[in-house]
């Protein structure tokens, strides 16, 4: 696979993928609605919602790198989240199938796991791709079923899948305000303290793209810490005491479960906020 479509390369997460992936060697084509400047490359705006649009920036493409949605709960209406979440989905990868595109890397999200944790508990800790999916809200009802999608999808054309549950993107410039967070557990309570660095997730990004891996598949996509500076055991202990914790924690390991991207992916994050501050 060469020629690689991004849809989204305008965003934060798609500027860092565009630049993985042209500094090793890929030929990218940023799919937006907003074109970057020149300097970032190949760009093509583009609404994907429309479908005959997304043919014709998919056309030509080895593999789809699907980032592009409204990006998190309340930005805009739920019902408008949901419709161009759930259509522009669709269009990626009915065009990426019916185009004979080799792979469909794309950006589930933590949402889906039942953030932010206050009608329905974790069923454990620290969390997997096991747990059971509580969408809270229209953005994650579109990311959970973009995953039964990609499944159905999968089953009909044969067309590798690699779902990717990002956690709470950041950028090293927004480390500064972690100590905020630090007096009150319950700030950051809604998804487990955890978070990942932008240049991380353009590694699972690269890695979910090389690999060759059948069917479709979930990945929790987040660093190996928590945004917090106590312990993950005391944080469980303090603010949700009655979620069972399956095994010894590290002093600040994540509390959602980057095994299985370890495992499959080969991912392993790069950076903390702990080397900024």
């Amino acid at each position: 696979m060469n020629k690689v479509v991004v849809t989204g390369g305008s965003g934060k997460a798609g500027r860092a993928v565009v630049n993985e992936l042209n500094e090793r060697g890929y030929q990218t084509l940023n799919v937006d609605q907003t074109i970057p400047p020149a300097s970032w490359g190949w760009a093509l705006a583009a609404d994907l919602t429309d479908l005959g649009q997304t043919y014709e920036a998919l056309r030509g493409a080895d593999a789809v790198v699907h980032l592009a949605a409204i990006p998190a709960p309340e930005m805009r209406p739920e019902q408008e989240t949901f419709r161009n979440n759930i259509l522009s989905t669709y269009n990626v990868f009915s065009a990426a199938a019916d185009l004979g595109l080799e792979k469909v890397v794309w950006a589930s999200s933590e949402t889906v796991l039942g953030l932010p944790f206050e009608k329905e508990l974790p069923d454990y800790a620290p969390i997997d791709e096991q747990q059971t999916p509580y969408p809270e809200s229209s953005y994650a009802l579109s990311k959970l079923l973009g995953e039964q999608m990609a499944a159905q999808f999968n089953r009909r054309f044969a067309l590798p899948f690699a779902g990717l549950r990002i956690s709470n993107i950041m950028e090293p410039d927004e480390y500064a305000k972690f100590p905020n967070f630090w007096d009150d557990p319950t700030i950051r309570k809604w998804n487990l303290w955890g978070y990942v660095d932008v240049r991380d997730v353009a590694q699972a990004t690269r890695l979910a793209l090389q690999l060759d891996v059948p069917g479709s598949e979930q990945y929790i996509v987040a660093a190996t810490d928590t945004v917090m500076n106590r312990s993950s055991q005391g944080l469980m202990e303090e603010v949700f005491p009655t979620v069972e914790i399956r095994r010894d924690l590290g002093e600040f390991e994540t509390l959602l479960s980057i095994d299985k991207a370890r495992q499959v992916l080969g991912y392993e994050p790069d950076y903390s906020w702990r080397d900024h501050l």
